[in-house]
């Protein structure tokens, strides 16, 4: 006789986003213009995470707040895509589906942002987050 129910032990399916968002992985890889890359595709979380890595790069802690802001608005952006994709706030999120990344570095932009402008307890629950989507910061960072 073979076990052919699920474990209910089980947690979610991994959450595996669509495909939605070549174009911005192309225009990066072809060193695009951050904000160019956000206006064309502001549905993208993958292209807000870019705008607010680059922003922060190029500006340091003095550019924080506003990397912040395009973090969040990535965040946001991935959040409603995951919803959509069936998920439902809990479960892993693979780091090594490429749709994925973009939430991931736009959850982890968030971190480094929060942890610039000394929101410490928000930097503790975006790096949390990642960890409970069965991924961490080191893993993501090697991402970008």
């Amino acid at each position: 006789m073979s076990d052919t129910h699920a474990n209910l032990l089980d947690g979610p399916a991994p959450v595996r986003l669509p495909d939605d968002y070549a174009a911005v992985r192309e225009a990066i890889a072809a060193d695009g213009d951050p904000y160019e890359v956000a206006a064309k595709h502001p549905a993208s979380s993958l292209a807000w995470a870019y705008l607010a890595e680059d922003f922060l790069h190029e500006n340091g802690s003095r550019g924080a707040v506003t990397a912040y802001a395009f973090a969040r608005t990535g965040y946001h952006r991935g959040l409603d895509s995951l919803r959509r994709a069936g998920w439902r706030g809990q479960g892993p999120i693979p780091a090594d589906h490429v749709p994925n990344q973009g939430f991931l570095r736009a959850l982890l932009a968030l971190a480094e942002c929060a942890a610039y402008i000394g929101e410490v307890e928000e930097a503790g629950r975006c790096e949390q987050f990642l960890r409970d989507s069965g991924t961490s910061a080191d893993e993501v960072r090697a991402l970008r």
